[in-house]
């Protein structure tokens, strides 16, 4: 699953994965684990270099079969990782605009506790993002899902989307 910070990606994707009976796995959160250190720890000691390099090692680490993975929003940027995603599995982008993805982040500042990207106000780091990024989410996923509906709703999308038989 791929999408900006704020797009739901874990949120849906543990309750994908709950739907499925599948495992979840969130590349941010077993990063976090694996390394004893924080994202803003990561990138004043490596920079956000180092921390892609990290996110791209626990990536390919994490992946198995019935496994949902939520990843991180800037995981698109290395080609590597978009052409890994789509050999290894189905990939889901969980799109939403930029004031839903700042208003979310703005309700739970605690929940995602990354660095700035670009010091600018949420909303407009948010809006400079997505303008970045939209095109790599796009050529990632084999689905986009309308990530602007409550996670049940998400969730129902993503299996009409990959027509999954399962009770709901």
């Amino acid at each position: 699953m791929v999408g900006a910070r704020g797009a739901g990606k874990t949120t849906v994707g543990s309750a994908l994965a709950k739907a499925l009976g599948y495992k979840f796995v969130d590349t941010d959160l077993t990063l976090l684990r694996t390394s004893g250190l924080s994202v803003a720890d990561i990138v004043e000691r490596e920079g956000w270099e180092g921390f892609r390099r990290r996110e791209t090692e626990t990536l390919k680490a994490i992946c198995a079969p019935f496994t949902v993975i939520a990843t991180g929003g800037g995981v698109v940027l290395a080609q590597e990782n978009r052409d890994f995603m789509r050999d290894a599995g189905t990939v889901i982008y969980l799109r939403s605009p930029a004031s839903t993805l700042a208003n979310r982040l703005e309700d739970a500042p605690l929940e995602d506790q990354r660095p700035t990207l670009t010091g600018k106000p949420i909303t407009e780091e948010m809006m400079e993002v997505l303008n970045e990024r939209e095109a790599l989410y796009q050529q990632a996923a084999h689905h986009v899902v309308d990530g602007t509906l409550d996670p049940a709703g998400v969730v129902n999308a993503i299996l009409d989307a990959l027509a999954l038989p399962v009770a709901r």
